[in-house]
């Protein structure tokens, strides 16, 4: 099946890369490492303060509450000062320890690359991403993406994160790529989705849980990654 789609922007974390349980490992590596059983009792509750944690300060920062230093300091923290750990300089460096730790992990969504290979011949594919600058192209040579995509928009670069319409907008202008042409592809609901919507770009829910829609509905939506060989 052929649409009028010329131009495709895929989020990266989540969609593509499985970022859920490549960051869990790089955890349990760090938890491991850097002997935090001395305070947790087990790696499950070290993971189970930090992750909704994590997850409550970049939709901070996505909403532009805190700024990345806030987000990179304040997750860290949550875990470390209930063992006496607030220095900054160290969780910085156990920052830089785990994102570098995240750039070598390869696991993907199921059908990722199945889905790309079908896809790259008839459309232009592009990531647009909230993630790091120096942490998302590592990740995608790394996993075996980089080579499908001809572009990478992140939100440092357009200074501004997804959902706002200026980073869709600049998204557009920097790939040459035409609203009504294009389809973004994302998990998040807020960001992906209601983000391309209010940017008037039709949106591809990827939605493995099944989760209910909360303001809008989405252009598509598929379980599985696989189902959008149907779509598009």
């Amino acid at each position: 099946m052929r649409t009028g789609y010329k131009s495709l922007f895929f989020d990266l974390d989540d969609t593509l890369w499985d970022t859920w349980h490549n960051n869990r490992e790089c955890l349990e590596e760090i938890f491991v490492d850097y002997q935090f059983n001395r305070h947790y009792n087990s790696f499950d509750t070290f993971f189970q303060r930090y992750m909704p944690h994590n997850v409550m300060l970049w939709e901070k920062y996505r909403s532009h509450e805190i700024d990345r230093q806030t987000l990179i300091l304040e997750r860290f923290l949550h875990v470390l000062w209930p063992m006496g750990i607030t220095d900054s300089e160290y969780i910085l460096q156990l920052n830089r320890d785990f994102l570098q730790r995240t750039t070598l992990k390869t696991k993907l969504i199921p059908y990722a690359i199945e889905l790309l290979e079908y896809l790259k011949p008839f459309y232009r594919l592009f990531i647009l991403s909230n993630g790091f600058r120096e942490i998302q192209a590592l990740k995608l040579k790394n996993a075996g993406l980089a080579s499908y995509f001809e572009k990478i928009i992140l939100s440092e670069d357009a200074s501004i994160q997804k959902p706002h319409k200026e980073i869709f907008d600049f998204a557009l202008k920097n790939t040459n790529s035409r609203r009504s042409e294009s389809l973004m592809i994302g998990d998040c609901y807020e960001a992906d989705i209601e983000g391309a919507y209010y940017a008037k770009i039709d949106q591809l829910w990827f939605n493995p849980s099944n989760l209910p829609c909360k303001t809008i509905i989405p252009t598509y939506q598929v379980r599985t990654l696989n189902e959008i060989r149907g779509i598009c």
